[in-house]
């Protein structure tokens, strides 16, 4: 985890945020093609640590609208309770366009917190690849004409049907060194694990699992394996 100083408060206000925009979500409608619907779902809210790290991470995602235009919330990040810091943080929304039975098209923009404050432009598409693998992608085009690309990979496979198995890559690249992000040219981020959740209920999972990171900026390049605990949640 790359290391910049930063305030605590700016993680409870970030908290604040992530629970008041899941208590109070943009109400459903009923049942009707021209109504909205919205789904709030935390696919990871977890702790990932070993001797020397530990770091609560989340990817949230929140949506509204129907099934050919949808306007997304995504939010994913990792914060270090021991330097009381944040390794990466970020904000995006994005609109959200249907162009197939399995896969959307998304523009929009995205708010980066950390490690600065940025802002980027953001193309993207998330849908169900061959062989039902969820593939969430996206580009980022910064400020100075930089790009940026983030990719997960998933795979969920029942056990039974409350036990289930989820492989899962991501891979953060850059196309060209970006001196004042510490960002190196290549891939800046793999990760690579197994999360095997229980569905209590189909809303509401807890996990158990682990990670294998590599991390590369123009300041180190370190790798770890990592064990994970968290819950999956959603409504």
């Amino acid at each position: 985890m790359k290391t910049h100083s930063n305030k605590a408060p700016n993680f409870r206000i970030l908290l604040w945020s992530l629970f008041a925009w899941s208590v109070f979500p943009p109400p459903a409608a009923a049942q009707d093609d021209s109504m909205l619907f919205s789904k709030f779902m935390a696919e990871r809210f977890e702790y990932e640590g070993n001797d020397n790290l530990h770091l609560f991470k989340w990817d949230i995602k929140h949506w509204i609208g129907n099934d050919e235009h949808k306007l997304y919330l995504k939010t994913e990040g990792d914060y270090s309770a021991d330097q009381g810091i944040f390794g990466r943080a970020d904000l995006q929304m994005l609109y959200s366009r249907n162009i197939s039975t399995f896969w959307d098209f998304q523009i929009g923009a995205r708010r980066a917190f950390e490690p600065e404050r940025t802002f980027d432009a953001v193309i993207g598409f998330q849908g169900l690849a061959p062989y039902s693998i969820e593939v969430d992608s996206a580009a980022f085009i910064t400020e100075n004409g930089n790009l940026l690309g983030r990719l997960n990979l998933g795979y969920e496979v029942l056990l039974t049907q409350r036990l289930i198995l989820l492989p899962r890559i991501e891979v953060n690249v850059a196309a060209k060194d970006i001196e004042h992000r510490g960002v190196k040219a290549g891939v800046t981020e793999f990760e690579a694990g197994m999360r095997l959740r229980y569905e209590i209920e189909r809303e509401f999972a807890p996990y158990v699992g682990f990670d294998y990171v590599e991390e590369e900026s123009l300041r180190e390049h370190h790798h770890s394996v990592r064990f994970v605990v968290g819950m999956r949640f959603w409504y």
